[in-house]
């Protein structure tokens, strides 16, 4: 749902229960939680977005490949199902720990009993012109502007071999649009994936009609009526109509540092994801929390979003828990299907027990013990990843072909 007004000016009283800051699918799950556990709760979500929640991960997979499928599926119902009050286009300036109170953009003073911090993180930014052909991609409205620059077979660059930019030029290149991938691996997705999957990764792309830069890096651009200009680190340089840039995000943590609170590569948290300030919380994106698998970690993935969104919630509400997800995340381009779980870093050693079908495992391996795991075409078998990697570093190296 696409909000096109002022933030509001209504006389409703500005102190709440809870307050979340953020708008993505943390604060959907939060805000959804807290009404199930507390109903009479009241709940405030400031958003800087100008959507109301929304499911994130369609942005650069179904809403490309699924015709039946639209923005208003997409939208979560946030404010129907949680009763949250939501306000759009308002960011906040400045945490009062002690007078438990936010201020916003706009000037208005919020008080609040708890206090969840889901910001997220703001994308990667390269050095190119501020034109709005230019797309550093992280939200529905940037999925609205980068469809009008697609089709029709227009050119569009993007910029990033992992997972967003994959995903986008697998996308693109499936709506009649002429797409030229930029990556710094030698072999797309070769810094993520074992050699022997990372080759069957970009055929695909090159099967589907991709360009594929690899090697390179972007160094600048320039922009004029006839279209755009990339520059590539090798001298060489790409015209497109539009480029998407999808290189990831840094934690938005800049409230969070400003109001004293803990900050190392994201908001640091304990158990039961609160902060060094027990009334305040931290989740999503930008939360640094001790998984009980892997140890302290920052996830950028759905699965995390919406389990600690929803664990967060309960905690919020008076629930007593520690949160014991080891989150996964997936992709979906052409015909392949791809989880994992932990980390993968194609520079640590690899162990590979390819199934013979087009379906492979992957098994990650540091000091011993596995410490990441790929499903490659593989399904249910997350448990079973997690069963894995929980084992530390008694897992038998030699005993990993036909474990999953």
């Amino acid at each position: 749902m696409t909000d096109t007004s002022s933030p509001t000016t209504d006389t409703a009283p500005d102190s709440f229960d809870h307050v979340v800051v953020g708008g993505g699918m943390t604060a959907d799950a939060a805000a959804r939680a807290i009404h199930e556990t507390a109903p009479e709760a009241t709940v405030l979500i400031l958003s800087d977005d100008v959507d109301e929640p929304y499911t994130r991960p369609a942005l650069s997979k179904k809403l490309w490949i699924d015709p039946d499928y639209t923005e208003t599926d997409n939208d979560l119902g946030t404010r129907d199902a949680s009763g949250a009050e939501i306000r759009l286009r308002t960011s906040v300036t400045a945490v009062d720990r002690e007078a438990r109170t936010v201020t916003t953009d706009d000037g208005r003073t919020v008080s609040w009993g708890r206090l969840l911090l889901a910001t997220g993180g703001t994308p990667t930014r390269l050095d190119l012109p501020e034109d709005d052909r230019v797309v550093h991609f992280r939200t529905a409205a940037d999925y609205r502007r980068l469809r009008e620059l697609s089709g029709e077979g227009r050119r569009a660059v993007v910029v990033g071999g992992s997972y967003i930019g994959t995903e986008l030029a697998a996308a693109l290149v499936q709506n009649d649009t002429r797409v030229t991938l930029v990556t710094p691996d030698d072999v797309l997705g070769g810094s993520v994936f074992p050699a022997e999957i990372a080759t069957r990764f970009e055929a695909a792309f090159e099967e589907a009609g991709v360009t594929l830069a690899k090697g390179r890096r972007v160094e600048g651009g320039s922009a004029s009526d006839a279209g755009l200009q990339v520059a590539l680190d090798d001298g060489s340089s790409l015209e497109a109509d539009a480029v998407a840039v999808g290189l990831g995000i840094t934690p938005s943590t800049e409230l969070a540092e400003a109001a004293g609170l803990e900050v190392e590569d994201g908001i640091v948290v304990d158990a039961s994801l609160r902060t060094s300030d027990p009334h305040v919380f931290a989740a999503g994106d930008v939360a640094s929390y001790p998984d009980r698998i892997l140890g302290r970690r920052r996830v950028e993935h759905v699965d995390n979003a919406k389990e600690q969104g929803a664990f967060v919630g309960r905690v919020m509400a008076g629930a007593d828990e520690h949160y014991g997800h080891t989150p996964y995340y997936y992709s979906k381009v052409f015909d392949i299907s791809y989880e994992a779980v932990g980390t993968l870093d194609a520079s640590l050693e690899t162990v590979v027990d390819d199934k013979g079908d087009g379906s492979a495992v992957a098994y990650y391996l540091s000091d011993g013990a596995v410490v990441g795991v790929l499903l490659w075409n593989v399904e249910d078998a997350r448990d079973a990843a997690r069963a894995v990697l929980a084992e530390g570093t008694d897992v038998s190296r030699d005993g990993l072909v036909g474990r999953i």
